[in-house]
């Protein structure tokens, strides 16, 4: 299966950032992670973008979350590893200075979510779905950055929906949140990406960069301490039970340890 990559494209004054791994529902490798930080550096060099966008290829999916079997030799030390550079991936998308929008086809699930959440807006398309089925599937965790940018976008109530639960909210229902802008219909999405692109790129730079750096600080600015919290899920049995089970495509049986 192909390792997929993340391409980067400007036209005109919008970046375009495609995830491209069709045939594995744009499931993010380690390479495609890092090709984030790469786009994310050309954006920042380049004084005439106004706009970036990101979004999946195919139109089925945005991003699958990562590629599972990637986590099958995985210790707790290499879970901190994994969700400092997870972090790092992130952080850098969140801290562009232009505004960023995730358009979004189908699933976004894991690191799908978290990137969408980084985006500072969201369109999507009826029928998509938005996850961290962690709980019913690998019995991992998310970085504390993560957990924050989770609640403050859907709320605690269905932050817990997402993560106890295991479950996925539809689309609409992240409208009624206000994580999703717009709902649009596939023969109509490209339009109204245009029409948000120009709409932005319309703005006042120097504000909106300041009002997003505003915001940002506020969000992690008092984030309390998550290694302890990383080491005991990406640690435990279950995780490893979980990306076994994953792998197998059958249901993980929890232990609890």
């Amino acid at each position: 299966m192909s390792d997929g990559e993340t391409l980067y494209e400007r036209d005109g004054v919008v970046a375009r950032i495609t995830f491209n791994r069709p045939v594995a529902r744009n499931a993010m490798t380690w390479r495609m992670y890092e090709q984030i930080n790469e786009a994310c550096k050309k954006i920042a060099a380049d004084p005439e973008i106004r706009v970036a966008v990101f979004r999946g290829a195919g139109g089925k999916s945005f991003v699958a979350g990562t590629d599972i079997a990637q986590f099958q030799t995985f210790t707790a030390d290499d879970g901190v590893a994994y969700e400092t550079s997870m972090e790092g991936f992130l952080d850098a998308l969140e801290r562009l200075r232009v505004p960023t929008l995730a358009v979004v086809e189908g699933w976004a699930i894991g690191g799908g979510l978290a990137i969408a959440a980084c985006c500072d807006f969201r369109i999507a398309t009826p029928g998509t779905r938005f996850g961290v089925p962690i709980a019913r599937t690998l019995g991992n965790c998310l970085s504390m950055a993560n957990y924050a940018r989770i609640v403050s976008s859907v709320g605690v109530a269905n932050a817990k929906r997402l993560l106890v639960l295991g479950e996925t909210i539809s689309a609409e229902e992240a409208r009624g949140s206000g994580f999703v802008l717009d709902v649009v219909a596939p023969d109509a999405i490209d339009a109204r990406v245009a029409e948000l692109c120009d709409r932005l790129a319309r703005n006042a730079p120097v504000t909106m960069r300041v009002s997003k750096e505003a915001m940002r600080r506020l969000l992690h600015a008092t984030f309390p301490e998550d290694e302890d919290l990383i080491r005991a899920a990406y640690g435990s049995d279950d995780f490893r039970q979980g990306v076994r089970a994953f792998v197998e495509k059958r249901e993980p049986k929890w232990s609890g340890r």
